[in-house]
């Protein structure tokens, strides 16, 4: 995959010039939510109204009430002091409330947008990403949004209402003092922003590693039966060991910045209060201040630097959320290279299953120098069923993904009922090819739901004719919930025969005009591969079958076969022909089909 396509891979330094980018663009998940938000803001703002009222009737308890010994008029303040208390209170619980339910259903948008748009990713997108950096993605990063989408932006937009209407209430009260506090602010802010970019880039190096620590975690837990099987145990803790020390290597190093940062915004923005109070204070002593506007001024002051303490803190919170959000956006501007067409051409209803291969060369993007298909051509009629043989790395399973169009040949064209798939929509061409694997996937779900994946919109009565037709239907409902039991994760309730006849249900169910079988017994237990074969049989009628060949009986029962060789067609015909005039295939069947051909040679020349 083109490099512009694919996310950034761990450990890649950021750059922090495009610090914000990223959060801008978490706007568009906001702005369907305006409303809410409105509804924040206003809170917002009367929570921040009654909060910068309190330091006022502070002043007027001191001068009016103490200085006139007035109790009554003492009471009176104290009363507004409740008031503006309780509703300061009030508000700031509903400012919660919406700001915190906004950042939850933002960073579920999030999830669910960059989990649609993985799923249409190509398999090149995957040769070069681990499923564990999507996954600690989807996980780890988004919950970083999510701290800062919501009881981050209640805190950041409070504390700057706080900071920009405590300066205003400073400048009332004070004006020179209030000049002071201007001069000193950029002495404080500019370190403190410094330190910020330095802890955004430890921010991204700290998600990779732990992205790190989740795609081989990932990977050990899917192969467990391997590692165990390999006593590779211990090799495989180690592993992970060593990614989470270095995981929480560099989250020391972000912590420790971040506890720099955090201790010279601390130490700047209360120095600056503390001088700025002492002319304060040498301004009541001169009698140009009354006690009661130092002591409003104290107040606003006090609430002016907590909050651009607050501010500065959340700078943090904000680097890290910015690294995480740039993560995300990678995977949401991650281009997939198979996609429509401008103009895409319909597919002709209903399919025929008329194949053809035109010229076709193509190389895997991890392999540009290797050509797994060279000028190959082919043509397969409606209804034909064509076993390929060939050694490994022949081309065989490559002939499947482009026929799927998971990739697109370098040069040539396919066809599928006369159409150029690389001009009609890859879903359209996928509808009507059914496949079947070698390796069987069977999801974490029930079995009705398992078959159901062959068609979403199939009846409980079409999933269970499905399964008889595949002969699964008699161990399905020999399970402790029949239909209705849950599979485990991977099927690892099923064996292997169970699990290919659930796969055979799933392409009946399909019923598309073209199958693609990598041939589906070669691992299977006798008992298991006569029903899987007889399935198939049933499945294979009317169809046009492509089959990866590892059987005897599968290529004695094709029209045709295809033998292949370093992605070229070395030859095509009948067994008993191509096994007299080609060695290629000759040596093969001896290899892979054994005693069967041995008999089947002495028959022919008996």
């Amino acid at each position: 995959m083109s490099s512009n396509t694919s996310p950034e891979q761990p450990g890649e330094p950021t750059p922090v010039g495009r610090s914000f980018g990223p959060l801008r663009a978490l706007l568009s998940f906001i702005r369907p939510y305006s409303g809410t938000l409105v509804i924040a803001l206003l809170t917002l703002i009367v929570a921040s109204g009654a909060l910068l009222a309190l330091p006022i009737a502070v002043r007027y308890v001191i001068d009016v009430g103490l200085a006139g010994q007035d109790g009554a008029t003492i009471d009176r303040y104290f009363l507004w002091l409740l008031g503006a208390t309780v509703l300061f209170g009030t508000f700031s619980s509903l400012r919660f409330f919406f700001v915190s339910w906004l950042g939850e259903r933002v960073v579920a948008d999030i999830r669910n947008a960059v989990f649609r748009h993985i799923l249409r990713m190509d398999p090149a997108f995957f040769e070069v990403t681990q499923t564990g950096e999507v996954l600690s993605r989807l996980t780890t990063d988004t919950t970083l949004i999510q701290s800062i989408s919501g009881v981050g932006i209640s805190i950041a937009l409070r504390s700057s209402l706080q900071l920009a209407g405590g300066l205003v209430m400073l400048t009332i009260t004070s004006p020179r003092l209030t000049g002071m506090i201007i001069v000193l602010v950029p002495l404080v802010i500019v370190p403190i922003m410094l330190i910020g970019r330095r802890v955004r880039a430890l921010s991204r190096t700290s998600q990779d590693r732990i992205a790190d620590t989740s795609g081989m975690a990932g990977e050990a837990l899917n192969a467990i039966q391997i590692v165990q099987a390999f006593t590779s145990e211990q090799q495989q803790a180690q592993r992970f060991a060593a990614a989470v020390k270095a995981s929480f290597v560099a989250s020391v190093r972000r912590i420790r910045v971040r506890a720099l940062m955090t201790a010279a915004a601390i130490l700047l923005l209360f120095t600056a209060l503390i001088v700025v109070l002492r002319f304060g204070a040498h301004e009541v002593l001169a009698g140009d201040m009354t006690a009661g506007q130092l002591g409003q001024f104290v107040l606003y002051a006090m609430f002016v630097a907590t909050a651009a303490a607050s501010l500065s803190e959340m700078w943090g919170e904000v680097q890290r959320a910015a690294g995480a959000a740039e993560r995300l956006m990678e995977l949401l501007n991650a281009k997939p290279a198979i996609v429509a067409a401008g103009d895409p051409v319909e597919m002709p209803e209903p399919g025929v299953g008329s194949i053809r291969f035109e010229q076709v060369h193509f190389c895997y993007p991890s392999r540009p120098n290797e050509a797994a298909l060279y000028d190959f051509s082919l043509d397969i009629s409606p209804g034909e069923t064509i076993a390929i043989v060939g050694p490994s790395g022949a081309g065989k399973s490559t002939t499947f993904q482009l026929l799927l169009r998971f990739y697109d040949p370098a040069s040539g064209r396919i066809r599928i009922d006369g159409v150029d798939i690389a001009t009609a929509r890859p879903q359209d061409v996928r509808r009507r090819i059914g496949l079947v694997p070698q390796e069987t996937v069977i999801f974490g779900a029930t079995a009705r739901e398992n078959i159901r994946f062959g068609n979403p919109a199939a009846s409980d009565a079409q999933i269970e004719a499905a399964a008889k037709t595949a002969a699964a239907d008699d161990f399905i409902r020999r399970l402790p919930e029949g239909y209705e039991t849950f599979l485990g994760e991977r099927g690892m309730r099923l064996s292997g025969g169970q699990k290919q006849r659930m796969a055979l249900a799933r392409a009946i169910l399909k019923d598309p005009p073209i199958l693609l079988l990598d041939e589906a017994t070669s691992s299977l237990d006798a008992e298991s591969e006569r029903a899987v074969q007889e399935a198939l049989e049933v499945l294979m009628k009317s169809r046009t079958t492509i089959i990866i060949a590892h059987r005897l009986a599968t290529v004695l029962k094709a029209d045709r076969i295809v033998v292949m060789d370093h992605g070229r067609i070395v030859d095509i015909g009948r067994h008993e022909e191509i096994a007299r005039r080609n060695p290629l295939y000759a040596r093969l069947a001896e290899l892979q089909f054994g005693e069967g051909y041995e008999e089947i040679q002495r028959r022919d020349t008996g």
